[in-house]
């Protein structure tokens, strides 16, 4: 977030949770079966977890949201029990001094109790997939690596797979208005693999083996550990080949395209 803050959006602009299910609906009908609710953050949006029920009993098999996390550890058992079934929770440092500076507010730690509930409402490792209680099917951390700001911490978010399952994905520093985005400071997929190789080779960690390929970002993992990780090179190559994607804004507008969207 800029210095200066951002501008909101007047509520009347705001799609309200019934279009928002009217238009779930027609995508449905369409053969949809994934929507995620972003941001924003969808925590602060009235009505959250009857707006899971409604687009579960619409018929959508995965459910996400992407949260900053602030006040999500409060609200996530519910809105589990309510349908959510994928969350990704943005996380750009493990440093609550530097996530101050970063993020220009506190709150690491509700972050990280955020982080823990998540995994907490994970089905436990020795469950089949019959697991008959309210869980989450899916936790990932979206972490931006900035160059010379939070790169050095690369080996830290990677040990979080060792005895977590959970799937941390980086994500090349893109330009978004007000973000001071810097070509320098773009960390780049293929160098942070080329590190995450050297950390290896290091005794840092087991070989990496490949995981698999979700069109727009490569998961990998650890041999010994428990969750995964993997790049989204959003700067440095080109995957709408791969992008099946449709964003809705908060005020209604369709985006086909991430970069599109940055532009404007």
């Amino acid at each position: 977030m800029p210095a200066e803050g951002i501008p909101l959006s007047p509520s009347a602009s705001i799609l309200t949770n019934t279009e928002v299910i009217r238009l779930a609906r027609i995508f449905v009908q369409h053969g949809v079966n994934k929507i995620r609710l972003t941001g924003g953050e969808p925590t602060l949006r009235q009505g959250l977890p009857e707006l899971i029920q409604e687009l579960k009993s619409l018929g959508v098999k995965q459910i996400g949201m992407t949260s900053n996390g602030i006040a999500l550890w409060k609200k996530l058992p519910e809105l589990v029990r309510s349908g959510l079934t994928h969350l990704n929770l943005s996380l750009d440092t493990l440093d609550p001094d530097k996530f101050e500076r970063m993020t220009l507010r506190k709150g690491h730690d509700k972050v990280i109790k955020s982080l823990d509930t998540a995994l907490s409402l994970l089905p436990p490792s020795n469950s089949n997939s019959s697991y008959p209680h309210p869980h989450l099917k899916s936790v990932k951390l979206n972490t931006v690596l900035i160059r010379n700001t939070n790169d050095s911490e690369l080996a830290r978010f990677l040990a979080l797979t060792r005895s977590h399952p959970l799937s941390v994905r980086f994500i090349e520093f893109m330009p978004f208005a007000g973000n001071q985005w810097d070509a320098n400071a773009v960390v780049t997929a293929s160098e942070l693999l080329t590190r995450t190789r050297e950390l290896v080779r290091g005794g840092w960690f087991d070989d990496c083996a490949s995981k698999a390929s979700h069109g727009y970002c490569t998961q990998l993992s650890i041999r010994g550990f428990k969750g995964t990780f993997g790049f989204i090179s959003s700067m440095s190559d080109d995957f709408c080949s791969g992008c099946n994607r449709l964003r809705i804004t908060a005020d209604g507008n369709f985006k086909v395209d991430t970069h599109l969207y940055l532009e404007d």
